[in-house]
């Protein structure tokens, strides 16, 4: 069996942060599935269904690359896949504190599973979803922010 790690997160919208963090898990696992869940502390813009099929668009190229959604705890889907490692993108310091909470509970929930951290590559550290939905609300550039199938889709929501 090789080695597999779930990439979770909301991606709503998937922003070339999330990408490069996906395609470099990637090049380190043999299989990742990248699990879109549904963060109920958020409003999303884009449904589940919406925010998988941009993912397996983007994804496609990329054979060992496998996106779902999931309901439910983190560390059950990363059980039912059999996976060894949850991936995790930081952007900044900023991140750590909140991932250290979640990793540390996924931790006494099933201490078999570890949680492995990239830092995301410079030029996209300040980089979230939440900005990227503000400067798309407003109509402004967010071609180098977002692949072109997601910029699409964000241009189409803002227009209706």
């Amino acid at each position: 069996m090789g080695s597999i790690a779930v990439c979770p997160g909301s991606f709503d919208p998937l922003t070339f942060g999330h990408l490069d963090i996906i395609k470099r898990g990637a090049k380190v696992f043999d299989q990742i599935y990248v699990c879109v869940l549904n963060n109920s502390s958020k409003q999303p813009l884009f449904t589940v269904d919406e925010r998988c099929d941009l993912i397996r668009e983007v994804t496609k190229d990329m054979p060992n690359v496998v996106v779902e959604s999931y309901k439910g705890l983190l560390i059950d889907y990363a059980r039912e896949k059999k996976a060894q490692a949850i991936l995790r993108g930081l952007r900044a310091v900023s991140d750590f504190e909140y991932e250290m909470q979640i990793t540390s509970m996924n931790r006494v929930l099933d201490d078999e599973i570890e949680t492995l951290f990239m830092m995301t590559n410079n030029q996209y550290s300040f980089l979230s979803s939440s900005i990227v939905k503000e400067v798309a609300k407003y109509k402004g550039n967010i071609g180098e922010l977002v692949p072109p199938a997601v910029e699409k889709a964000l241009i189409k929501k803002f227009t209706n």
